[in-house]
């Protein structure tokens, strides 16, 4: 009798080891406590970040009801929703579950936060806040667990002249050790500093006479700027939409 497709352990032509129990999409890997840590560490973390159900949702591209429909049907999340969530609130699908198995944040070592400096447009001329000690800013944010806090620091989009690339409200980290333009800022997307204190996230570029530079808008229907000298530029490293900053008091 010829087996049947995913049910059966033995390697026939077309058949594989699927167990029946599991469904496609969810955790194989998981047994059903590790499932279930993995939802209470989600509403554990939601209530100590300050997320509602409703935000977490759109966030992780679920609709308007998806976290809710998981918590009230008591069900597994899919592969794809484990990690949007995760992602959202800016932690891992192991830490998520640590944090259910222990009923606790205390499990997970704070995260580090960031000074946001400053505010920077691409179209308008924004003040670069510049004048707090190190470490302090205007508010701090929790650092994305995709970079090192070490050296870093984060900037506010304002205005809409960034859309789409960056949308007002989102954060962009960068570093820099010194004044001066870096071989490495040449030809990437920057925050950098004119001479006149005005902070912008352009593309920076040699300019035709020396000591000045080009600086190329990320929205083609914003105006470029040319001869510019700069006291500084450093790349963008990483960037947050305003829906997964999380704002630390």
């Amino acid at each position: 009798m010829a087996g049947i497709m995913g049910e059966h352990p033995h390697l026939g032509k077309g058949n594989f080891p699927i167990a029946a129990s599991y469904h496609m999409g969810y955790f194989p890997h998981m047994e059903k406590q590790h499932l279930d840590a993995f939802v209470r560490g989600l509403k554990i973390a939601m209530d100590a970040d300050g997320w509602k159900m409703k935000p977490l949702s759109l966030a992780a591209g679920m609709g308007e009801s998806g976290v809710r429909d998981l918590f009230r049907n008591d069900s597994s999340p899919k592969v794809v929703n484990a990690y949007a969530l995760a992602s959202a609130l800016g932690r891992s699908i192991d830490e998520l579950v640590r944090i259910g198995e222990a009923g606790s944040m205390d499990v997970i070592p704070s995260r580090a936060v960031i000074a946001v400096a400053g505010q920077v447009g691409a179209g308008a001329k924004v003040e670069l806040v510049d004048a707090y000690e190190k470490g302090d800013g205007i508010y701090h944010v929790a650092c994305p667990p995709q970079i090192s806090p070490k050296g870093i620091v984060a900037v506010e989009v304002v205005g809409d002249s960034m859309m789409p690339a960056y949308q007002p409200g989102s954060i962009l980290f960068y570093s820099r050790d010194a004044l001066g333009v870096p071989t490495e800022a040449i030809g990437k997307v920057c925050v950098c500093e004119d001479e006149d204190g005005k902070a912008w996230v352009k593309q920076v570029k040699v300019g035709r006479e020396d000591g000045k530079f080009s600086l190329l808008s990320i929205n083609p229907e914003t105006e470029n700027i040319h001869g510019v000298r700069l006291k500084w530029a450093a790349p963008v490293r990483f960037s947050l939409p305003p829906e997964f900053v999380q704002r630390v008091d």
